[in-house]
């Protein structure tokens, strides 16, 4: 990115805006960069978020592309979305668009539709918070736990740049004169390749926890680190994942590991222990004695995810979680085949009580915790090939996730990895060939059978006789 490189030496060399008095940052006063100090181009901004920011400009409206957009595109990147901030209410901002709906209650917002793509306008907010409720300024805070559960009072720009949670999301691109206002050097931590939270970290990790997670997916995305002081409390407050909704978790789960980054997220997870609230019959597992496989199966299927991801193949969230739950699910199946169930029994007991447990730190959706069982269903029904089981088997919907699943838990020389290759020269035969894989199993399975009862038949052994 030779662009970006010559940005930030231009911004950061004697010539830069902070060498410049009016372009320095102060508390009280934003850092400035013009247009010809940065390489933001309309060209590079959506034709919708374009029609926002000029249609709130002409109406008289401050109006700002903002956030995670504003960062990436400084930093060569194509953002995913396009965030719009500005002084106008929801109210003020739906008579600008009439195809525009407001929606929220904790945090009132403006969805703008231009056919698939939405823009969302969020009015500046203020960093006071006022006991007196009134339709257009009402913030309020769980007074046990610290997390913010409704916050609607409108503030200024300088007021709404201190209440995002990272400095290199709190950047501003004008539309006014297509500057960009930097309130907090978030400039320099993009230029540092750094993570730092805006604030004192525990109040905000306590205002909102899921910002403990969203500094380890932003790091990992973006390849910068976590600044000591924004890193050093979160293993201790990791706990507060608890008091976020369920359904919540789920959909920062799909942020955290189908990014093309999951074994990078995961082994950032461990690390400042998140991944202990997120999963904790998975971590529980692996701190067992014999955790190698399941560690490995783990590493494996992560990195798997990424590469499927970055070949633009389709990935399943239900895949993963099949995953991380499979050992947690085996322990739990022999806790019951113990107390003298029957293996299917303790098998389907085992699949529903891991599911429900999990459910309450992610609410997986029934479509994907269906999936998951099924995954580990099939991982039994792989092994009956006889007959036409092996059709019944290969037809099912599920039989191609079942059979990836299989390969990467399968261990170098077990029964497991045969049973992988059976299964992977059954796919590239034609027809006549997996009739004849199957007669060969079917004649294996029977002399084995005769074997075991000491009734071994010498001349079905050897072939039929002359005289037949």
């Amino acid at each position: 990115m030779p662009q970006v490189s010559k940005f930030f030496n231009r911004l950061f060399s004697g010539n830069s805006p902070s060498a410049d008095p009016d372009a320095t940052v102060h508390p009280s006063k934003a850092r400035i960069i013009p247009r010809d100090q940065h390489h933001i181009s309309r060209k590079d901004i959506s034709s919708s978020a374009l029609k926002v920011l000029n249609g709130l400009h002409d109406a008289g409206h401050q109006a700002y592309l903002v956030g995670g957009g504003v960062r990436d595109l400084l930093l060569g990147l194509k953002p995913k979305d396009f965030d719009v901030a500005t002084d106008a209410t929801p109210e003020q901002v739906k008579k600008c668009f009439r195809n525009s709906r407001i929606i929220g209650k904790r945090f009132r917002l403006v969805h703008v539709f231009y056919g698939r793509e939405i823009i969302e306008i969020a009015t500046f907010r203020a960093t006071t918070t006022d006991s007196t409720p009134s339709d257009q300024t009402i913030s309020r805070t769980c007074p046990d736990s610290g997390m913010i559960t409704r916050d609607n009072r409108y503030g200024t720009i300088e007021e709404d740049a201190i209440r995002r949670d990272f400095t290199v999301n709190a950047l501003y691109y004008n539309i006014a004169d297509f500057s960009v206002v930097d309130f907090l050097g978030g400039v320099d931590d993009l230029h540092s390749r750094q993570m730092n939270i805006i604030g004192d970290p525990a109040t905000r990790y306590r205002e909102d926890p899921v910002r403990m997670l969203r500094a380890v997916r932003l790091s990992t995305k973006l390849g910068f680190t976590i600044a000591d002081h924004s890193e050093k409390p979160i293993a201790e407050m990791a706990q507060l994942l608890q008091q976020v909704s369920h359904a919540r978790l789920w959909d920062e789960s799909l942020k955290l590991f189908l990014s093309g980054h999951a074994q990078e997220t995961w082994h950032k997870l461990k690390k400042t222990k998140l991944a202990d609230s997120l999963f904790p019959q998975t971590i529980k597992s692996l701190q067992s004695k014999n955790s190698t496989t399941f560690r490995a199966f783990i590493e494996k299927a992560l990195a798997s995810t990424d590469e499927r991801i970055h070949q633009g193949k389709p990935v399943t969230p239900a895949f993963l979680f099949a995953v991380w739950l499979w050992q947690p699910m085996l322990d739990r199946q022999q806790n019951f085949i113990i107390k003298h169930c029957a293996p299917a029994e303790s098998f389907n007991k085992a699949c529903s009580k891991i599911l429900a447990e999990h459910h309450q730190q992610i609410a997986m959706p029934r479509r994907f915790s269906t999936v998951v069982r099924e995954i580990w269903q099939l991982q039994n029904q792989l092994w009956k090939r006889q007959g036409k089981r092996h059709e019944r088997v290969f037809a099912h919907p599920r039989f191609r996730a079942a059979y990836d699943f299989l390969l990467l838990r399968a261990i170098p020389g077990s029964e497991e990895e045969k049973l992988a290759q059976w299964w992977t020269d059954y796919q590239q035969a034609s027809i006549d060939q997996r009739a004849t894989m199957v007669k060969a199993l079917n004649r294996q399975t029977n002399r084995k059978r005769r074997r075991k009862s000491g009734k071994v038949n010498t001349t079905s052994e050897k072939g039929p006789s002359r005289n037949e």
